[in-house]
Protein backbone atom coordinates (compact mmCIF):
# COMPACT_ATOMS: atom_id res chain seq x y z
CA UNK A 1 0.00 0.00 0.00
CA UNK A 2 3.13 2.77 0.20
CA UNK A 3 3.12 4.86 3.08
CA UNK A 4 -0.97 6.21 3.58
CA UNK A 5 -1.10 9.47 5.28
CA UNK A 6 -4.63 9.77 4.34
CA UNK A 7 -6.56 8.49 7.51
CA UNK A 8 -8.85 11.56 7.60
CA UNK A 9 -10.38 9.71 4.61
CA UNK A 10 -11.16 6.42 5.83
CA UNK A 11 -8.68 4.45 7.83
CA UNK A 12 -8.03 1.08 7.16
CA UNK A 13 -10.07 -2.02 9.33
CA UNK A 14 -7.52 -3.54 11.97
CA UNK A 15 -7.96 -7.50 11.79
CA UNK A 16 -9.75 -7.83 14.72
CA UNK A 17 -12.42 -5.29 13.73
CA UNK A 18 -12.34 -7.24 10.33
CA UNK A 19 -13.22 -10.25 12.19
CA UNK A 20 -16.09 -9.22 14.71
CA UNK A 21 -17.83 -7.73 11.14
CA UNK A 22 -17.76 -11.35 9.64
CA UNK A 23 -19.06 -12.90 12.85
CA UNK A 24 -21.59 -10.11 12.19
CA UNK A 25 -22.48 -11.32 8.86
CA UNK A 26 -23.00 -15.20 9.92
CA UNK A 27 -26.05 -13.97 11.91
CA UNK A 28 -29.30 -14.74 10.70
CA UNK A 29 -32.62 -13.30 11.66
CA UNK A 30 -33.99 -10.05 11.27
CA UNK A 31 -33.39 -8.03 14.60
CA UNK A 32 -37.25 -6.96 14.41
CA UNK A 33 -39.03 -10.41 14.23
CA UNK A 34 -39.93 -11.62 17.24
CA UNK A 35 -38.82 -15.08 16.87
CA UNK A 36 -36.06 -16.68 18.63
CA UNK A 37 -33.71 -16.13 15.88
CA UNK A 38 -34.71 -12.94 15.39
CA UNK A 39 -34.43 -11.77 19.40
CA UNK A 40 -31.25 -13.39 19.49
CA UNK A 41 -29.92 -11.39 17.03
CA UNK A 42 -31.46 -7.94 18.25
CA UNK A 43 -29.92 -8.94 21.42
CA UNK A 44 -26.20 -8.74 20.07
CA UNK A 45 -27.07 -5.55 18.27
CA UNK A 46 -28.46 -3.66 21.46
CA UNK A 47 -25.21 -4.95 23.02
CA UNK A 48 -23.24 -3.10 20.42
CA UNK A 49 -25.32 -0.05 20.59
CA UNK A 50 -24.26 -0.15 24.27
CA UNK A 51 -20.74 -0.46 23.56
CA UNK A 52 -20.86 2.20 21.24
CA UNK A 53 -22.65 4.32 23.74
CA UNK A 54 -20.33 3.52 26.53
CA UNK A 55 -17.30 4.50 24.24
CA UNK A 56 -18.82 7.80 23.60
CA UNK A 57 -20.22 8.77 26.66
CA UNK A 58 -24.08 8.73 25.60
CA UNK A 59 -27.15 6.34 26.89
CA UNK A 60 -27.80 3.60 24.57
CA UNK A 61 -31.10 4.93 23.48
CA UNK A 62 -29.56 8.23 22.22
CA UNK A 63 -27.48 5.89 19.94
CA UNK A 64 -29.47 5.95 16.45
CA UNK A 65 -27.47 3.61 13.66
CA UNK A 66 -27.33 5.36 10.68
CA UNK A 67 -25.36 4.74 7.48
CA UNK A 68 -22.64 6.43 7.71
CA UNK A 69 -22.00 10.30 8.83
CA UNK A 70 -23.83 11.86 5.89
CA UNK A 71 -26.95 10.53 6.73
CA UNK A 72 -26.34 11.27 10.21
CA UNK A 73 -25.70 14.91 9.44
CA UNK A 74 -28.56 15.45 7.63
CA UNK A 75 -30.94 13.59 10.41
CA UNK A 76 -29.86 16.52 11.98
CA UNK A 77 -29.88 19.09 9.99
CA UNK A 78 -32.97 18.45 7.76
CA UNK A 79 -34.77 17.33 10.70
CA UNK A 80 -34.58 20.73 13.17
CA UNK A 81 -35.47 22.23 10.27
CA UNK A 82 -38.88 19.85 9.41
CA UNK A 83 -39.77 20.03 12.85
CA UNK A 84 -39.24 24.07 13.58
CA UNK A 85 -42.29 26.54 13.14
CA UNK A 86 -41.67 28.86 10.01
CA UNK A 87 -40.82 31.37 11.89
CA UNK A 88 -37.39 29.42 13.27
CA UNK A 89 -36.23 27.59 10.30
CA UNK A 90 -33.21 29.06 10.38
CA UNK A 91 -29.53 27.10 11.42
CA UNK A 92 -26.15 28.87 11.95
CA UNK A 93 -23.36 26.79 10.54
CA UNK A 94 -19.87 28.80 9.16
CA UNK A 95 -18.93 28.31 5.89
CA UNK A 96 -16.13 25.94 6.82
CA UNK A 97 -18.45 22.82 7.65
CA UNK A 98 -17.66 19.26 5.82
CA UNK A 99 -19.66 18.94 2.46
CA UNK A 100 -22.20 16.79 4.30
CA UNK A 101 -23.68 19.53 5.81
CA UNK A 102 -23.09 22.68 3.29
CA UNK A 103 -25.10 20.58 0.74
CA UNK A 104 -27.75 19.87 3.15
CA UNK A 105 -27.94 23.33 4.19
CA UNK A 106 -27.87 24.72 0.76
CA UNK A 107 -30.58 22.32 -0.17
CA UNK A 108 -32.36 23.27 2.82
CA UNK A 109 -32.35 26.91 1.55
CA UNK A 110 -33.27 26.49 -2.12
CA UNK A 111 -35.70 24.08 -1.53
CA UNK A 112 -37.41 24.33 2.18
CA UNK A 113 -37.19 28.64 2.15
CA UNK A 114 -34.63 27.94 5.59
CA UNK A 115 -32.41 30.26 6.82
CA UNK A 116 -28.82 29.54 6.57
CA UNK A 117 -27.02 32.10 8.86
CA UNK A 118 -22.76 31.81 8.24
CA UNK A 119 -20.64 33.35 10.91
CA UNK A 120 -17.13 33.86 10.42
CA UNK A 121 -14.47 31.83 10.68
CA UNK A 122 -10.89 33.49 11.47
CA UNK A 123 -7.67 32.38 10.26
CA UNK A 124 -7.22 29.36 11.75
CA UNK A 125 -10.88 28.15 10.61
CA UNK A 126 -12.08 28.52 14.13
CA UNK A 127 -15.38 29.89 14.31
CA UNK A 128 -16.04 33.39 15.91
CA UNK A 129 -18.32 33.16 18.65
CA UNK A 130 -18.68 36.78 19.43
CA UNK A 131 -20.27 36.57 16.02
CA UNK A 132 -22.18 33.49 17.00
CA UNK A 133 -23.79 35.37 19.83
CA UNK A 134 -24.86 38.26 17.99
CA UNK A 135 -26.54 35.80 14.81
CA UNK A 136 -28.33 34.19 18.19
CA UNK A 137 -29.54 37.42 19.51
CA UNK A 138 -30.68 38.95 16.07
CA UNK A 139 -32.44 36.00 14.61
CA UNK A 140 -34.79 32.97 14.67
CA UNK A 141 -32.84 29.68 14.54
CA UNK A 142 -33.72 26.48 15.30
CA UNK A 143 -30.38 24.63 15.09
CA UNK A 144 -26.34 25.40 15.69
CA UNK A 145 -23.96 23.06 13.91
CA UNK A 146 -20.67 22.98 13.87
CA UNK A 147 -17.35 20.65 13.53
CA UNK A 148 -16.14 19.09 16.51
CA UNK A 149 -12.53 19.22 14.86
CA UNK A 150 -12.50 20.31 11.04
CA UNK A 151 -11.57 17.77 8.92
CA UNK A 152 -9.40 19.74 6.52
CA UNK A 153 -7.26 21.75 8.30
CA UNK A 154 -7.87 19.69 12.07
CA UNK A 155 -8.86 23.11 14.12
CA UNK A 156 -10.85 22.28 17.37
CA UNK A 157 -13.25 24.39 17.29
CA UNK A 158 -14.36 26.05 20.74
CA UNK A 159 -17.49 23.64 21.48
CA UNK A 160 -18.04 24.44 25.69
CA UNK A 161 -17.99 28.53 24.26
CA UNK A 162 -20.62 27.55 21.26
CA UNK A 163 -22.82 25.29 23.47
CA UNK A 164 -23.24 27.86 26.31
CA UNK A 165 -24.17 30.67 23.54
CA UNK A 166 -26.66 28.72 21.99
CA UNK A 167 -28.34 27.77 25.71
CA UNK A 168 -28.34 30.55 26.35
CA UNK A 169 -30.60 31.97 23.55
CA UNK A 170 -32.82 28.46 23.48
CA UNK A 171 -31.06 26.73 20.86
CA UNK A 172 -30.08 23.01 20.14
CA UNK A 173 -26.62 22.48 19.17
CA UNK A 174 -25.69 19.63 16.79
CA UNK A 175 -22.13 18.76 16.44
CA UNK A 176 -19.94 16.99 13.23
CA UNK A 177 -17.24 14.69 15.83
CA UNK A 178 -16.85 12.59 12.78
CA UNK A 179 -12.99 13.86 12.23
CA UNK A 180 -12.41 13.85 16.02
CA UNK A 181 -13.56 10.70 16.96
CA UNK A 182 -10.62 8.51 17.99
CA UNK A 183 -8.30 11.46 18.11
CA UNK A 184 -9.56 13.52 21.14
CA UNK A 185 -11.72 12.51 24.04
CA UNK A 186 -15.07 12.46 23.05
CA UNK A 187 -17.85 12.22 25.65
CA UNK A 188 -21.35 13.62 24.17
CA UNK A 189 -22.27 14.00 27.97
CA UNK A 190 -19.88 16.25 28.47
CA UNK A 191 -20.13 18.20 25.26
CA UNK A 192 -23.68 19.16 25.96
CA UNK A 193 -25.13 18.84 22.85
CA UNK A 194 -28.44 18.08 21.59
CA UNK A 195 -26.75 15.68 18.44
CA UNK A 196 -23.78 14.28 17.23
CA UNK A 197 -22.81 12.64 14.09
CA UNK A 198 -19.69 10.11 13.79
CA UNK A 199 -18.73 7.82 11.48
CA UNK A 200 -17.59 3.50 11.34
CA UNK A 201 -15.15 3.75 8.47
CA UNK A 202 -12.93 6.87 10.46
CA UNK A 203 -12.06 5.07 13.09
CA UNK A 204 -11.31 1.79 11.34
CA UNK A 205 -14.98 0.11 11.05
CA UNK A 206 -16.61 -0.54 7.57
CA UNK A 207 -18.14 1.97 5.62
CA UNK A 208 -21.71 2.37 5.49
CA UNK A 209 -21.79 2.76 8.91
CA UNK A 210 -22.32 5.59 11.41
CA UNK A 211 -24.75 7.20 14.12
CA UNK A 212 -26.53 10.53 15.07
CA UNK A 213 -25.98 10.17 18.51
CA UNK A 214 -29.32 12.34 20.00
CA UNK A 215 -29.69 13.40 23.53
CA UNK A 216 -33.28 12.19 25.24
CA UNK A 217 -33.60 16.13 26.59
CA UNK A 218 -33.68 17.13 22.35
CA UNK A 219 -36.31 18.42 20.90
CA UNK A 220 -38.39 16.15 18.73
CA UNK A 221 -37.40 16.04 15.29
CA UNK A 222 -38.72 14.86 12.16
CA UNK A 223 -37.29 11.49 10.28
CA UNK A 224 -35.49 11.43 6.94
CA UNK A 225 -36.85 7.75 6.06
CA UNK A 226 -40.19 6.78 6.92
CA UNK A 227 -41.50 2.86 6.96
CA UNK A 228 -40.64 0.65 9.97
CA UNK A 229 -39.92 2.87 12.86
CA UNK A 230 -37.13 0.32 13.98
CA UNK A 231 -35.39 3.51 15.88
CA UNK A 232 -36.58 6.82 16.71
CA UNK A 233 -35.56 9.07 13.89
CA UNK A 234 -34.51 6.69 11.63
CA UNK A 235 -36.87 3.46 9.79
CA UNK A 236 -34.70 1.18 8.36
CA UNK A 237 -33.82 -3.02 8.61
CA UNK A 238 -30.45 -2.28 10.88
CA UNK A 239 -26.78 -3.64 10.28
CA UNK A 240 -26.39 -5.86 12.79
CA UNK A 241 -22.61 -6.65 11.27
CA UNK A 242 -21.94 -3.30 10.50
CA UNK A 243 -22.72 -1.78 14.43
CA UNK A 244 -20.40 -4.73 15.77
CA UNK A 245 -17.72 -3.75 14.09
CA UNK A 246 -18.21 -0.36 14.92
CA UNK A 247 -18.18 -1.10 18.43
CA UNK A 248 -15.30 -3.14 18.06
CA UNK A 249 -13.32 -0.46 15.65
CA UNK A 250 -14.40 2.22 18.44
CA UNK A 251 -12.86 0.10 21.54
CA UNK A 252 -9.47 -0.43 19.62
CA UNK A 253 -9.23 2.66 18.71
CA UNK A 254 -10.06 4.52 22.05
CA UNK A 255 -7.51 2.08 23.78
CA UNK A 256 -4.81 3.17 21.24
CA UNK A 257 -6.06 6.65 21.41
CA UNK A 258 -5.38 7.18 25.29
CA UNK A 259 -1.91 5.33 24.78
CA UNK A 260 -0.58 6.92 21.68
CA UNK A 261 -2.02 10.59 20.63
CA UNK A 262 0.94 12.17 22.09
CA UNK A 263 3.13 10.17 20.41
CA UNK A 264 1.11 10.38 16.90
CA UNK A 265 1.42 14.41 17.68
CA UNK A 266 5.07 14.18 18.22
CA UNK A 267 5.26 12.36 14.98
CA UNK A 268 3.01 15.25 13.25
CA UNK A 269 5.51 17.94 14.29
CA UNK A 270 8.78 15.83 13.06
CA UNK A 271 6.78 16.13 9.73
CA UNK A 272 5.69 19.71 9.98
CA UNK A 273 9.55 20.50 10.81
CA UNK A 274 10.95 18.13 8.35
CA UNK A 275 8.64 19.62 5.05
CA UNK A 276 9.21 23.16 6.31
CA UNK A 277 12.72 22.40 6.50
CA UNK A 278 12.84 21.27 2.69
CA UNK A 279 10.91 24.58 2.01
CA UNK A 280 10.87 27.22 4.16
CA UNK A 281 8.03 28.80 2.74
CA UNK A 282 5.71 26.62 3.42
CA UNK A 283 2.51 27.63 5.70
CA UNK A 284 0.92 25.60 8.13
CA UNK A 285 -2.62 26.14 8.20
CA UNK A 286 -5.34 25.66 10.88
CA UNK A 287 -5.14 26.07 14.92
CA UNK A 288 -1.06 25.83 15.62
CA UNK A 289 -1.76 24.17 18.80
CA UNK A 290 -5.66 23.70 19.12
CA UNK A 291 -5.60 20.66 16.73
CA UNK A 292 -5.72 16.95 15.57
CA UNK A 293 -2.82 15.24 17.08
CA UNK A 294 -2.56 13.29 13.28
CA UNK A 295 -3.33 16.31 10.95
CA UNK A 296 -0.85 18.71 9.30
CA UNK A 297 -1.92 21.07 6.65
CA UNK A 298 -0.21 23.22 4.30
CA UNK A 299 -0.14 24.96 1.39
CA UNK A 300 2.99 25.24 -1.03
CA UNK A 301 3.29 28.79 -2.63
CA UNK A 302 4.00 28.09 -6.39
CA UNK A 303 2.19 25.05 -6.94
CA UNK A 304 -0.86 22.92 -7.19
CA UNK A 305 -1.77 20.82 -4.72
CA UNK A 306 -2.64 18.13 -6.98
CA UNK A 307 0.32 18.01 -8.87
CA UNK A 308 1.84 17.71 -5.29
CA UNK A 309 -0.16 15.02 -4.51
CA UNK A 310 0.12 13.01 -8.00
CA UNK A 311 3.85 13.26 -7.68
CA UNK A 312 3.74 12.18 -4.25
CA UNK A 313 1.52 9.33 -4.98
CA UNK A 314 4.40 8.08 -7.37
CA UNK A 315 6.64 7.89 -5.08
CA UNK A 316 4.34 5.41 -2.69
CA UNK A 317 3.22 8.09 -0.29
CA UNK A 318 -1.15 8.61 -0.70
CA UNK A 319 -2.03 12.08 0.73
CA UNK A 320 -4.93 14.43 0.11
CA UNK A 321 -5.40 17.95 -1.01
CA UNK A 322 -8.53 18.74 1.55
CA UNK A 323 -9.96 20.27 -1.75
CA UNK A 324 -13.93 19.37 -3.57
CA UNK A 325 -13.60 18.11 -6.86
CA UNK A 326 -17.03 19.13 -8.25
CA UNK A 327 -18.14 16.89 -11.42
CA UNK A 328 -14.77 16.46 -12.27
CA UNK A 329 -13.67 19.97 -11.88
CA UNK A 330 -10.79 20.93 -9.16
CA UNK A 331 -11.59 23.89 -6.88
CA UNK A 332 -9.95 25.38 -4.16
CA UNK A 333 -10.89 24.05 -0.79
CA UNK A 334 -13.80 26.17 0.75
CA UNK A 335 -12.43 25.81 4.12
CA UNK A 336 -9.29 27.68 3.17
CA UNK A 337 -11.27 30.75 1.25
CA UNK A 338 -13.43 30.70 4.41
CA UNK A 339 -9.98 31.19 6.44
CA UNK A 340 -9.29 34.19 3.70
CA UNK A 341 -7.06 32.49 2.08
CA UNK A 342 -6.43 33.62 -1.63
CA UNK A 343 -7.33 31.48 -4.39
CA UNK A 344 -4.13 31.00 -5.39
CA UNK A 345 -2.68 30.20 -2.12
CA UNK A 346 -5.28 27.48 -1.53
CA UNK A 347 -5.04 25.96 -4.61
CA UNK A 348 -1.66 24.83 -3.44
CA UNK A 349 -2.90 22.69 -0.28
CA UNK A 350 -1.89 19.35 0.59
CA UNK A 351 -3.31 17.42 3.86
CA UNK A 352 -1.47 14.93 5.58
CA UNK A 353 -3.63 12.83 8.29
CA UNK A 354 -1.58 10.53 9.83
CA UNK A 355 -3.10 7.12 12.00
CA UNK A 356 -1.60 5.49 14.78
CA UNK A 357 0.28 2.91 12.55
CA UNK A 358 2.44 5.37 11.12
CA UNK A 359 6.10 5.15 11.70
CA UNK A 360 9.35 7.06 12.24
CA UNK A 361 10.29 5.85 9.00
CA UNK A 362 6.65 6.55 7.07
CA UNK A 363 8.15 10.15 8.29
CA UNK A 364 11.39 10.45 7.26
CA UNK A 365 10.64 9.19 3.68
CA UNK A 366 8.43 11.58 2.71
CA UNK A 367 10.71 14.10 4.16
CA UNK A 368 13.12 12.96 2.21
CA UNK A 369 11.30 13.32 -1.36
CA UNK A 370 9.49 16.32 -0.25
CA UNK A 371 12.02 18.99 -1.39
CA UNK A 372 12.77 17.06 -5.17
CA UNK A 373 8.41 17.00 -5.26
CA UNK A 374 8.38 20.68 -4.63
CA UNK A 375 11.10 21.25 -7.27
CA UNK A 376 9.17 19.03 -9.81
CA UNK A 377 5.75 20.62 -9.62
CA UNK A 378 6.85 24.24 -9.27
CA UNK A 379 8.52 23.28 -12.74
CA UNK A 380 5.59 21.86 -14.11
CA UNK A 381 3.98 25.20 -13.02
CA UNK A 382 5.95 27.15 -15.09
CA UNK A 383 5.92 24.91 -18.14
CA UNK A 384 2.25 24.89 -18.09
CA UNK A 385 2.48 28.82 -17.59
Amino acid sequence: MGIYLDYQATSPMPAVVRDSYLEGLELVGNPSSIHHAGQAVRARLEDARERIAHIIDAEPVEVVMTSGGTEAINTALKGAVWAAPESHRGIIASAAEHHASLDALRWLRDHEDARWHVPSVDQWGVLDTAELGELLSDHRVALVSTLLANNEVGSLQPIAEIVALAQDAGVAVHVDAIAALGYVPVSFRELGVAAMSISAHKVGGPVGVGALVVSRHAPQWESLHHGGDQQRLRSGTLDVAGALAFATALEVREATRVDQAAALATLRDRLRAGVHGAHPDVVLRGHPTDRLPGNLHITVPGCEGDVLLYLLDERGIHVSTGSACQAGVPEPSHVLMAMGVDESEARGALRFSLGYSTTEADIDQVISVFADVVRVARSAGLAAG
